[in-house]
């Protein structure tokens, strides 16, 4: 079991010591061209937990390929390499120019508009394109997760990670929208059921690696995550107010799976699945 970084939600160059307190890094996604993003305010809190539209800003494939990657691999972390697009064609054109790391294909981004093409039909465009490990990262809304699940590996998909953000809002005193483009994705720990229903259907279609995310701020967090069939585990919101949160996490999920009763936490793995009841009519 994996301990990594939700995308975007660290930087390892300006907190290298973090980062290397993680199994493996994960960069913030990346397109071809440079982005801005969307004009602020572009991240606001709420009761439990976090806006953010942020719309990818980053410096664009030539900057991270020739001065950002180098910079990372001098950490010594494993990478994984968010990538990024608005068609098929560019996510596989980044793909290709990646050696080495493990790629995550931003697939569910809510605050840009989103490639025309499926999310089959891009990772099918990127599994041609590299050999690289080829994680597809899914969105919570997804109506039949199972379906959704066993057409990415159809196309290709070494492996799964979810859930990205949700898609929300929230009102200011004047009753108007707190982020500038109105709604943005949110975070926190508010969304773990939605994590974990996404985790356990995806394990009941597939073998396929799981990285569970989404709402994780304790080890016990993600330990339920690997007991309904994560294989890894990612945090997110909880390293902007915890830099502590994965050696701490990491330590609290062994302690917690030795007060469960399982030498360790892989002992976990799938136990949510067995008990599962269904209703008869």
């Amino acid at each position: 079991m994996q301990l990594l970084n939700a995308s975007g939600c660290l930087d390892a160059l300006t907190a290298p010591d973090i980062a290397r307190a993680l199994d493996a890094f994960v960069t913030k996604t990346i397109t071809p061209e440079p982005r801005d993003g969307n004009s602020p305010v572009r991240i606001a809190e709420t009761d439990s937990g976090m806006l953010n539209a942020i719309g990818l800003a980053n410096p664009g494939r030539e900057r991270f390929l020739s001065s950002t990657l180098p910079q990372l691999r001098a950490l010594g972390v494993p990478l994984w390499v968010s990538v990024g697009g608005f068609a098929a064609h560019e996510y596989a054109e980044t793909c290709a120019r990646l050696d080495g790391v493990t790629i995550e294909l931003n697939l569910s981004c809510p605050n840009v508009d989103e490639a025309p093409q499926s999310a089959a039909e891009i990772v099918r465009a990127c599994r041609a394109a590299t050999t690289n490990p080829l994680y597809a990262k899914v969105s919570p809304h997804a109506w039949d997760m199972g379906e959704t699940v066993r057409a990415l590996e159809a196309a290709g998909a070494d492996g799964l990670s979810m859930v990205n953000t949700l898609r929300g809002a929230a009102l200011d005193v004047r009753l108007r929208p707190k982020l500038a483009r109105g709604s943005g994705g949110y975070s926190g720990p508010a969304i773990k059921p939605v994590a974990l229903a996404a985790v356990l259907a995806a394990r009941r279609a597939t073998d396929l690696p799981i990285v569970g995310m989404g709402g994780v701020t304790s080890g016990r967090d993600a330990l339920e995550l690997i007991a309904c069939g994560a294989t890894h585990v990612a945090l997110g919101t909880v390293l902007f107010s915890d830099p502590d949160a994965p050696s701490r996490v990491h330590r609290e999920l062994v302690e917690e799976s030795l007060q469960l009763g399982f030498a360790d936490p892989e002992g976990a793995f799938c136990a949510a699945l067995d008990p599962v009841v269904t209703m008869e009519n």
